[in-house]
């Protein structure tokens, strides 16, 4: 902790040295809670693009699934089409038998043609639709596979996961709360310019110390007089390169 804690003070009291070091403490805390989150890595991301794709097979075992069922609905209304033409085949068959004329008689054998032309129209379609089921079925059973495999790796991912948060869940959550309250000791216009600087670096500084001359943050150098406004902590001095907050290196010690 500390050696010198910023009092508690409304914003508008604090000096601009007791800035400064409320400002490199937030960092340090925030620092902190950024290692945490480095520590759970990609994992979080994973997850959720496990579930998604979890999602997305589900859905489209599901609509595989509805259209296999509808392909059966529609073999089984060929049947029943096959027996009625085979019912009509069999009545016109019976009355060729006391037709009174040729007529009647050819008739009779066109529907009887036509009842078989349409029999083998519905076992056409019905071999059609029995290969697209087994095509079907066969994505069915490759996505319910990779789904399977999915799942494990998800259980696996969520369990590392919770593992991982579980052991740092109650130091992120104090730091969080310290980093709050720091937080508030600085006034907002302060505060949010910390916040969009620390926004926009990759590293997510925006307080650093002056290292050798440079800033901590870009590595740029700053100039001597520069570096003394610094040192007399009197006023908020950013680097003119990266825009960071600069503090001179005696804060860091004091910190530790």
């Amino acid at each position: 902790m500390a050696k010198e804690k910023v009092k508690a003070a409304e914003p508008a009291d604090l000096t601009v040295e007791e800035k400064l070091k409320a400002l490199y403490e937030l960092q340090t805390v925030d620092s902190k809670i950024d290692d945490i989150k480095r520590l759970r890595g990609e994992l979080p991301l994973e997850v959720q693009d496990l579930e998604d794709e979890i999602a997305g097979l589900q859905t489209r075992i599901q609509n595989f699934e509805e259209d296999v069922v509808k392909l059966e609905d529609s073999i089984n209304t060929k049947k029943n089409e096959i027996k009625e033409s085979q019912s009509l085949i069999k009545k016109y068959t019976e009355q060729q038998n006391n037709v009174r004329n040729n007529r009647e008689f050819d008739s009779l054998s066109k529907e009887i043609e036509f009842q078989n032309l349409e029999i083998e129209l519905c076992e056409k379609r019905m071999k059609e639709f029995s290969v697209k089921i087994k095509e079907k079925q066969l994505v069915i059973n490759e996505s319910k596979e990779i789904l399977s495999e999915r799942s494990a790796d998800i259980d696996n991912k969520r369990n590392e996961l919770n593992s991982i948060t579980n052991e740092t869940k109650k130091e992120e959550e104090a730091l969080i709360n310290k980093s709050e309250k720091i937080l508030a000791l600085v006034e907002e216009r302060l505060g949010n310019a910390y916040k969009k600087i620390r926004g926009n670096a990759r590293n997510g500084l925006a307080v650093v110390t002056v290292q050798r001359d440079a800033c901590g943050g870009c590595f740029n150098k700053i100039p001597p007089q520069r570096q003394l406004d610094v040192r007399s902590r009197k006023k908020i001095i950013v680097c003119e390169y990266c825009g960071r907050i600069l503090v001179d290196p005696d804060m860091e010690a004091e910190f530790k």
